[in-house]
């Protein structure tokens, strides 16, 4: 099973920025899918940002124009670059993976916090 570190959460304030982390344990190009939910408290887990195939990135409606996932294969690496952050976008981010034998893998989650 691939295995998946999170890091770069926190507490900012609103309008701040910062930048999460995902460290996987294999070849990034091994994966079908790559990318990043989360989970505020209370509510269903939802999508910020993914990757499928290597293809176009998808962004959850509340996040476009503010969020940005990137990669760095070399590094087996995805980046998740999140700016003018609201009190809203608090929750546990989570890093997700699924490879192309239908498998997936979750990252144990970091957390973030807007507030002044």
């Amino acid at each position: 099973q691939v295995h998946l570190v999170e890091s770069g959460g926190g507490l900012v304030q609103p309008g701040g920025s910062l930048r999460l982390s995902c460290v996987a344990s294999e070849n990034i190009f091994n994966f079908y899918s790559l990318g990043w939910y989360r989970q505020a408290p209370g509510k269903q887990r939802e999508l910020v940002a993914h990757i499928i195939n290597g293809g176009n990135t998808n962004y959850g409606d509340s996040v476009k124009g503010r969020f940005t996932l990137s990669t760095d294969s070399a590094k087996n690496t995805v980046y998740l670059q999140m700016n003018s952050l609201k009190p809203e976008d608090t929750a546990v981010y989570y890093c997700h993976i699924n490879d192309y034998s239908g498998g997936g893998s979750w990252g144990q989650g970091t957390q973030v916090t807007v507030s002044s």
